[in-house]
């Protein structure tokens, strides 16, 4: 049987719908850099989600858990790969990303006849200081993009677009790690309302407040977020925030 141009585009189209409703109900990811280091948040209901991947990187997503966990490997691989045959400071998320990850990605989407991946993935680099900072976000389809200092995944692109703007409004006033957990969660938050009741709803002022979201979100859930810390005397710079370090930080939603 024929196989048009046609048919190869709308299968891709039909591809991108069906990730798009499967990735509309996930737990959206914050990241940010700041004085202190880079933090990833989210709130999760069972399986962990935020993992280092190499010394100075680490990694977060939505999606299918069985599909970030092989790109979790896969990083974890070709981070060691590059970092025993080049060397350490070869392994950077740009070489990750966009050498490693992303051609599978566009590769496995781009076949109509192979399952794609449902995923969308932070992939976090600490620099020396805070503006070397560098956090890549890779989508199902293979395509990445890069920012200095925030970043987000979401269940839809509105939502992420929202998140992106108040992580940028307020990134530089960001100081301490208690401040960075508390913009990262409400970061999340309006990710969070806004894919899930849509554009239109909040236009019509209908959707939920965020302080009853997250109260609501963290008693069902638990936030997890973790650090690259710029100045440690840790062999790792990668470490999850303990509840106790957190604490404060969500106390006015307890």
């Amino acid at each position: 049987m024929a196989y048009s141009p046609y048919d190869w585009n709308q299968a891709i189209r039909h591809r991108s719908e069906y990730i798009e409703e499967r990735l509309r109900d996930g737990s959206p990811v914050a990241g940010l850099g700041f004085p202190g280091g880079v933090l990833l948040l989210s709130v999760r209901r069972t399986q962990r989600k935020i993992f280092e991947i190499y010394d100075r990187l680490m990694f977060a997503g939505i999606g299918n858990q069985s599909d970030l966990e092989t790109f979790r490997i896969a990083a974890i691989d070709f981070a060691h790969r590059e970092g025993f045959t080049r060397s350490p400071d070869d392994v950077t998320a740009q070489r990750l990303v966009g050498l490693g990850l992303s051609p599978a990605l566009k590769r496995q989407f781009g076949d109509p006849f192979a399952t794609p991946f449902v995923l969308r993935a932070i992939y976090a680099e600490l620099g020396e200081r805070p503006e070397e900072d560098l956090l890549f976000t890779l989508n199902y389809d293979g395509e990445y993009t890069s920012s200095a200092r925030v970043a987000a995944v979401a269940g839809s692109r509105a939502a992420e677009e929202r998140m992106l703007e108040l992580l940028q409004r307020e990134a530089e006033r960001v100081q301490t790690t208690e401040q960075a957990v508390r913009l990262a969660l409400e970061a999340w938050g309006t990710g969070r309302r806004h894919a899930r009741r849509g554009a239109e709803d909040e236009e019509d002022g209908d959707a939920p407040d965020l302080a009853a979201l997250l109260r609501d979100e963290i008693a069902r859930g638990t936030v997890e977020a973790a650090l690259l810390e710029r100045h440690t005397s840790r062999e790792s710079r990668f470490r999850l925030l303990p509840v106790g370090e957190l604490a404060p930080a969500l106390a006015e939603y307890r």
